[in-house]
């Protein structure tokens, strides 16, 4: 769709993500992309960011930007409650979006979003890294042939650690601008690989609780998660846990599949576990032998992007595709609070978590010091 020449590309935000994981994808891409302009409403910041990284052109206004370098991507990197309209003013002008998680607060913020793609292009794909490793695309292709047998129990665990400091950055968690706690901001990455993995969940039952830190959201919660497949899942999200981890186990019929790793996994990072009637070695060595040595990490899904542009079509982690991930983060809220299951076909625009991910629940758990008490 664009021939041959380099495709012009954006950042909007200029913060930690965008340099430690958006300006190294982009990097990885240079061949293809030439970073055109930056944008951040914090004049110092954005001179920085363009010092570091030799970009000429900054703007501390969206529209300016769009107007003057016509992009043909953009990444928007900004704070979570400060991505829906740079997205939609992107879109709209016609250039595509790779949008860092949480893409929004909501589901109705969600549908905003894809209220603004275009057919065939303009989309926005949301960061979902995890995805992209090449074992990761390994284990998803292994589950869904059926070649480790039925899906039946599933572990999926965030357990990080996040001190009392990392939230004295004002927009940290508060409903009205990180939109959850670790939920919403942490563990959003190994429930949407768990969902690549599972595919389309139907129930959930969780509990959320501030254990500790002092916040407004949750600072952990837990959840049991039934398929459409009948498998049944298990997941821990925390920013409580000196011994940090990310973890995912599915026990199948014929095999057991786990990732251990922390922020990014290689191929040596998962393990199969053959059942005790599965002994042909030649079947368990193809488990074992993802194709190609690609890392989880922006720059793998940047790559998968940008082959979606060159042929205008939808590309992964966007539309319902990256929906499905955003209704199991409601779920779980709605669940945690109001005390009820929850099933996907509850999250309906008469829901009020479909427009607020806390529902408006006056008192949903105790302080901290209630806690303590």
């Amino acid at each position: 769709m664009l021939g041959s020449r380099k495709l012009r590309a954006a950042v909007i935000g200029t913060g930690g993500i965008a340099q430690q994981s958006h300006v190294p994808a982009l990097k990885s891409a240079a061949d293809e992309v030439e970073v055109v302009a930056a944008v951040d409403v914090d004049a110092d910041r954005l001179a920085r960011f363009q010092a570091t990284n030799l970009i000429e052109t900054g703007y501390r206004d969206v529209a300016e930007m769009l107007t003057s370098e016509k992009p043909d991507l953009v990444h928007v990197c900004t704070p979570p409650a400060a991505h829906v309209a740079p997205v939609e003013q992107c879109l709209r002008a016609g250039a595509w979006v790779l949008v860092e998680k949480p893409a929004c607060l909501s589901l109705a913020e969600f549908d905003r979003i894809a209220a603004a793609e275009t057919e065939g292009g303009a989309y926005a794909s949301i960061v979902c890294q995890h995805r992209f490793g090449s074992a990761g695309r390994h284990a998803a292709e292994l589950l869904s042939s059926g070649e480790l047998g039925r899906p039946l129990v599933a572990d999926c665990r965030t357990t990080w650690y996040r001190g009392h400091d990392y939230y004295e950055v004002p927009w940290r968690g508060k409903w009205r601008t990180e939109g959850g706690g670790p939920t919403m901001g942490h563990g959003i990455h190994q429930m949407d690989l768990l969902l690549a993995l599972l595919g389309d969940w139907a129930e959930i039952r969780a509990m959320a609780a501030r254990l500790d830190r002092d916040v407004e959201t949750e600072d952990v919660s837990v959840a049991s998660v039934r398929f459409e497949s009948g498998a049944v899942a298990s997941i821990v999200n925390s920013v409580l846990s000196p011994r940090q981890e990310s973890y995912i186990r599915i026990d199948c019929t014929d095999a057991t599949v786990e990732l251990t790793h922390l922020y990014g996994y290689g191929n040596e990072d998962w393990r199969y576990t053959p059942a005790e009637h599965v002994t042909d070695p030649a079947r368990i060595g193809r488990w074992r032998t993802p194709p190609g040595q690609e890392r989880s990490s922006h720059a793998a899904q940047l790559e998968r992007v940008l082959d979606a542009m060159r042929d205008g079509r939808r590309p992964p982690a966007s539309g319902a595709d990256a929906r499905r991930t955003m209704e199991l983060v409601t779920g779980l809220y709605r669940s945690a609070l109001t005390g009820t299951s929850v099933r996907r076909a509850d999250l309906t625009a008469e829901d009020p978590f479909y427009h607020d991910l806390h529902g408006e629940v006056p008192d949903w758990a105790p302080t901290r010091e209630g806690a303590e008490a």
